[in-house]
């Protein structure tokens, strides 16, 4: 009696790839561009105690415009009065990306906060410039900041940001920014730059400063959390010629 064969089972070939070799753990990332993308992975949790440095990169690269930023700095205003569990606490505007200092009550108000905020100052610069498709290269960037030094650090990152690019020791105050609401500059001595929050008329503060052209609503929200209040002073007021370097 013939013995009957067993059924042939299909055998599936490594397909080659020429010039490109797998490594050992490798796995996909963002995708390669001039600035490294944030990486898709869970964020971390959210305290109600810890402010954190957010930031947001815009495909359009003339967000730092007298055109285009009082419409921006607008959805930030309504942004900070739209929700009780999500603040702006400061904030700078430069030529293609945004940064903010926020206090969120949990992870999922600051998700819910910058999601906002990003579909609402999308719509408006779009619709200000005639404008279609998305206005943010990649998803929002955020650190939390634990102790008083790394939130001082933080400020005057944020609020001196536009000076990276700036003759180094010029005291200035930048006007794309929450700057003209600060109490914490060194020189002043606790006392904002610019006696806010009506518009000023003059065409020069006192300070030598060009006042803001805008409205009268304040783009910021009161700092709640103790880093973001009083916290950070321990660590030492911000100079006006001070140069930001890093964050942290």
């Amino acid at each position: 009696m013939r013995k009957r064969r067993k059924p042939h089972r299909p055998v599936q070939l490594a397909l080659p790839m020429p010039g490109v070799a797998k490594q050992k753990g490798a796995r996909r990332g963002p995708k390669p561009g001039p600035r490294g993308l944030v990486r898709h992975r869970a964020r971390e949790a959210s305290s109600p105690l810890h402010p954190l440095h957010v930031v947001m990169r815009s495909k359009f690269r003339s967000l730092r415009s007298q055109f285009v930023f009082p419409t921006l700095r607008q959805a930030l205003a309504d942004a900070t009065r739209a929700r009780d569990d999500f603040r702006i606490t400061q904030f700078s505007v430069q030529g293609d990306h945004v940064h903010l200092l926020v206090e969120a009550d949990s992870k999922q108000a600051l998700s819910r906060g910058m999601q906002g905020l990003a579909i609402r100052i999308a719509r408006r610069v779009n619709r200000l410039i005639s404008r279609s498709g998305k206005l943010w290269a990649d998803r929002f960037f955020s650190r939390a900041l634990s102790s008083p030094r790394s939130v001082r650090n933080a400020l005057a990152y944020v609020l001196n940001n536009f000076k990276k690019h700036r003759a180094r020791g010029a005291a200035q105050i930048d006007p794309y920014s929450s700057a003209p609401y600060f109490d914490g500059f060194r020189e002043l001595r606790g006392k904002p730059p610019w006696d806010l929050p009506r518009t000023p008329r003059l065409p020069v503060t006192p300070q030598g400063v060009p006042p803001p052209a805008f409205d009268d609503e304040i783009p910021i929200f009161a700092a709640r959390t103790w880093l973001a209040d009083v916290g950070w002073r321990k660590a030492g007021l911000v100079a006006l010629a001070e140069v930001p370097i890093i964050s942290g």
